[in-house]
């Protein structure tokens, strides 16, 4: 039987505030595997982008490449059109015209098929354990080997001591670490991620800068909407300058 205590979450035997504390990874292994872009390198290319949402010109002739073996951080103040655009180029959102393309990815996927998006939500099921959490992802992304990567991504982000834990009980870093953990369930070699660091403290933040190294390294490629620096290896920004809110008829 789950209870809760005045100090923490008692499972069984085990408590929250009995764990000792975990200092966090310094490299991970490689899980990406480069087939993806053989014989040509993974380059996702934007070519004048115009996006409206609700009546208004969210992105207008906006273009943008990015390739394998880097992150490319977009930054811009609020209501600059980084979440719109990471969900365009993942698929979620339509664009009014402008051509997005995938080259050296698999011809037979959809980008969305070929990508991870990890959103301001976390995807975290209440009554799931933290493994069963991940578990359901490695089934339904249909990834290779689930057990043992879903064994490196608990450890990677600090979550193996709670393995067991129902998701309801774990802190929103924990929430949020979880979430990020599905990165390393499956090979993808895209990465959508916006706000990624939402709830993270600072040495979470550095777990997350490790993994995306790695991703990049092993040939990935990652686009992120952030306004922290992550510190990262290999990257690069790319600035939205302001919001765009052109009504859609005036553009007309």
């Amino acid at each position: 039987m789950h209870r809760k205590t005045e100090a923490g979450v008692s499972i069984g035997r085990r408590h929250c505030a009995e764990l000792p504390p975990w200092k966090g990874p310094s490299r991970l292994a490689p899980l990406f595997n480069p087939r993806f872009h053989e014989p040509a390198i993974v380059k996702l290319v934007a070519e004048n982008l115009v996006v409206d949402r609700g009546g208004r010109t969210i992105l207008d002739d906006l273009s943008l490449t990015a390739v394998a073996g880097e992150a490319l951080i977009l930054t811009g103040p609020n209501g600059a059109g980084k979440t719109t655009l990471l969900r365009t180029l993942a698929g979620f959102l339509p664009q009014v015209s402008g051509r997005i393309r995938l080259e050296g990815g698999d011809a037979e996927k959809i980008i969305a098929e070929q990508a991870h998006v990890v959103g301001h939500g976390n995807a975290v099921k209440a009554n799931l354990t933290a493994r069963e959490n991940l578990q359901f992802w490695a089934a339904f992304l249909e990834t290779e080997a689930s057990a043992a990567r879903v064994k490196t991504a608990l450890t990677h982000f600090g979550l193996d001591a709670l393995d067991d834990y129902p998701a309801a009980y774990l802190s929103a870093g924990q929430k949020r670490r979880l979430g990020l953990a599905r990165l390393l369930v499956a090979e993808r070699p895209l990465w959508f991620l916006d706000e990624p660091t939402m709830s993270l403290d600072t040495a979470s933040t550095k777990w997350l800068a490790v993994a995306i190294d790695a991703h990049t390294a092993n040939g990935g490629l990652v686009i992120a909407a952030t306004h922290l620096p992550l510190g990262l290896a290999r990257a690069r920004t790319f600035d939205l300058p302001g919001s765009r809110t052109r009504s859609a008829e005036a553009r007309s």
